[in-house]
């Protein structure tokens, strides 16, 4: 039977994933016994009797269970998260990592947040969960989380989610955490980022790799469009979950996926989100360099009380702004939080110094200009 182009097309990204990940210095030992945090409660799934949720029920893969798990009771293989709430991309991203993950040498597991916003999400959470361990993937775990409402509800989960995903992935002693982004949800991003005029990292959207919060994060699918994971799903017989915030207008994602997105197509043609993902990549391969080329500036500047004003006026602007960014972040103001006005008012007392007060970040916390030095407190 001939193999479909789409699962085809996943499985190739994922194992390119994984083949690039890099090599740990000795191989990993069994992960200790679970332990609750406060940032998410973390459970290993059961499988419970009784009625499911239906978009979930008839959760299969084609050509049986995979072998993803104990690899023969030994530990020796290294682990691959896979975080995944039913949805159509992150069940093909899941399926793909099963098939994968047996014949590369590792152990699959996978994670399922349940944020608690929805009727009927636990019940969701476990039907996701239960496919999982009859895929074969080991360690299983539902992640029930509080979402607070810091930086409005879409953050708000997305900081929770992360935080048990973290979690999960240091203590399972985890490689990477792969997750289901796709290009078209890169093109959401660049949309969004040029929306609220962001700068190049901004504009760079998701990084193909990133670390957070101690764990590494890997997003295998950012070439990937998405139709090629729904018709990846009916190729496997998969049915997934459609979560109603995704077609929510009250989300900005949301009102971008369903009409500006569209517009851009119907004006300029298909390859638009294409290339607008390749945007992102290029941009984000710039944003890289100059990130390093601030790191080792930021280092130059340094004094015992905070920044040297006449180092950081030599600095080119591109530069100079990134390493006040890291600073102030430094200081401990939310990176979120912090804007392209908190950054130019930073940079005035630099550039364009007449004596003026304290500039106020997120955070609480104010940067004043004393003896050739910028000093926060």
């Amino acid at each position: 039977m001939r193999l479909d182009p789409s699962v085809a097309a996943i499985r190739t990204a994922i194992r390119h994933t994984l083949t690039a990940l890099p090599t740990p210095a000795s191989p990993p030992s069994p992960p200790p016994a679970p332990a609750p945090t406060p940032a998410a409660t973390l459970k290993e799934s059961r499988s419970q009797g009784g009625a499911e949720a239906a978009s979930l029920k008839e959760l299969r893969q084609e050509g049986g269970r995979p072998e993803v798990g104990r690899a023969g009771g030994e530990w020796g293989r290294r682990l691959v998260l896979v975080a995944c709430s039913g949805g159509v991309d992150s069940l093909a991203l899941a399926a793909g990592a099963a098939f994968v993950a047996r014949r590369e040498g590792w152990r699959a597991g996978l994670v399922t947040v349940d944020h608690q916003l929805q009727e009927g999400s636990a019940g969701r959470a476990e039907q996701v969960a239960r496919w999982a361990r009859e895929q074969g993937f080991e360690p299983v775990e539902v992640a029930t989380v509080e979402v607070g409402g810091r930086g409005g509800p879409e953050a708000a989960a997305r900081e929770a989610r992360y935080a048990a995903l973290a979690e999960a992935a240091r203590r399972l002693g985890a490689a990477t955490v792969l997750l289901g982004h796709t290009r078209d949800d890169q093109a959401e991003t660049v949309l969004l980022a040029l929306a609220r005029g962001a700068g190049p990292r901004g504009l760079a959207g998701m990084p193909a790799h990133r670390e957070h919060g101690g764990a590494r994060f890997s997003r295998p699918l950012l070439d990937v469009p998405r139709s090629a994971c729904r018709a990846a799903c009916a190729a496997q017989n998969l049915v997934p979950w459609e979560d109603p915030h995704n077609t929510d207008p009250s989300y900005a994602r949301s009102r971008v996926r369903a009409d500006a997105l569209p517009a851009l197509v119907a004006a300029l043609g298909e390859g638009v989100v294409a290339n607008l993902a390749r945007s992102a990549a290029l941009l984000g391969a710039d944003a890289d360099l100059l990130d390093e080329l601030a790191g080792d500036a930021l280092r130059r500047c340094r004094t015992p009380a905070g920044l040297s004003v006449a180092e950081l006026g030599g600095l080119p602007t591109a530069l100079r702004t990134r390493v006040l960014h890291a600073w102030a972040a430094e200081l401990g103001a939310p990176r979120a939080a912090l804007t392209h006005r908190h950054v130019a008012a930073l940079d005035a007392l630099v550039t364009t110094w007449h004596g003026q007060g304290p500039t106020l970040l997120p955070g609480g916390k104010a940067v004043s200009r004393r003896s050739g030095e910028l000093t926060g407190g």
